[in-house]
């Protein structure tokens, strides 16, 4: 029998563009417009922000394929920490349309056991339809569920929160971050890359070492983050390839967009994280690269790389923002 394919982001797109067929493009910008707003808010909510079925197909086409790339960027970080391992069950919490589970279909390909919890029963619906293109999530369970203090879980493997934690008071984030510790095996976060997101993600990362868990990615270490607090943020960046659709429902032109995240995972497994990591652009001058590195020491420092260096010069130059540092043996 053959192995499944794994899902992509073409095929993630191609389901998108099939959802949106019977979606006026007026009504789809209408809703995104109210979408951007709340995303880009600070005020949590109480309520579902994804209403109703244009919401959603609108919520699908807006912000589906970034945090796609956001989330499997981080599950493809945390997976060259444990190399042989892959979960066997998932949890995604305010899953909505399901970005993550088709992230971690694509890093872990093959059959496994999950589950999407989210408060919109329009997302879960939509995200049932999407996954039919995807058949490693033909069991998938899309359950409605309060995503609050009240939040229960089974034991599983691996959870993902994607997204969500913006939309919670702090209370309902402590909590969900204390249930999904001592649920999980494995939990990655993923925030907007902005100050507030990363500011959340760090205290979801606090709150897990204090639950006993290590950190495999992206830090290379455990200890505090070395970032003075107020004078920068931990982010990366993931390159988002736009369908035509894309474009027309965000009013844009270029073929792609930069979905700009911050993250955690943080992990009971025996990991190895990186022994540095790349956090910023690298800046590619003549004859040499600057690359800014997160080092376990723990530090911020930034290295330059020469032609002197030989081949570590050519990967240094081919070296992108986030990732390790020495590169990696092939």
């Amino acid at each position: 029998m053959n192995a499944p394919v794994p899902p992509s982001a073409e095929t993630l797109r191609s389901a998108l563009a099939t959802l949106l067929d019977d979606l006026p493009p007026r009504q789809a910008a209408q809703a995104v417009d109210r979408l951007i707003a709340n995303y880009r808010g600070a005020t949590p909510t109480d309520a579902p922000i994804l209403r109703d079925r244009a919401d959603v197909a609108a919520y699908a086409a807006y912000r589906m394929p970034a945090t796609f790339e956001a989330v499997h960027s981080a599950l493809e970080a945390f997976a060259r920490t444990v190399p042989d391992w892959t979960p066997a069950t998932h949890t995604d919490v305010g899953g909505g349309t399901g970005a993550a589970t088709w992230a971690v279909s694509t890093t872990w390909p093959g059959e496994r056991d999950v589950t999407v919890l989210d408060w919109a029963e329009p997302a879960l619906a939509i995200g049932r339809e999407i996954a039919a293109a995807d058949p490693t999530l033909d069991k998938a369970r899309w359950q409605r569920t309060r995503i609050d203090s009240t939040l229960t879980l089974d034991p599983t493997d691996l959870v993902t929160v994607s997204y969500v934690l913006n939309e919670l008071t702090a209370r309902d984030r402590a909590t969900l971050l204390d249930t999904v510790a001592s649920a999980a095996r494995t939990v990655v976060i993923v925030e907007p890359g902005t100050p507030d997101g990363y500011t959340r993600v760090i205290e979801a990362r606090d709150r897990l070492i204090a639950a006993g868990f290590r950190i495999a990615a992206p830090c290379p270490h455990s200890a505090a983050c070395p970032i003075v607090p107020g004078t920068d943020w931990c982010h990366f960046s993931a390159r988002v390839s736009r369908s035509s659709l894309h474009r027309r429902i965000k009013g844009g032109s270029l073929a792609y967009e930069d979905e700009k995240f911050s993250y955690v995972a943080a992990t009971r497994l025996p990991a190895t994280p990186a022994p540095a990591r790349v956090v910023r652009k690298p800046q590619i001058r003549k004859g040499q690269v600057l690359l800014d590195l997160c080092e376990t020491d723990p530090s911020l420092r930034r290295t330059t790389i020469t032609k002197r260096h030989g081949d570590l010069y050519k990967a240094a130059r081919d070296t992108e923002w986030g990732d390790v540092w020495p590169p990696e043996a092939p």
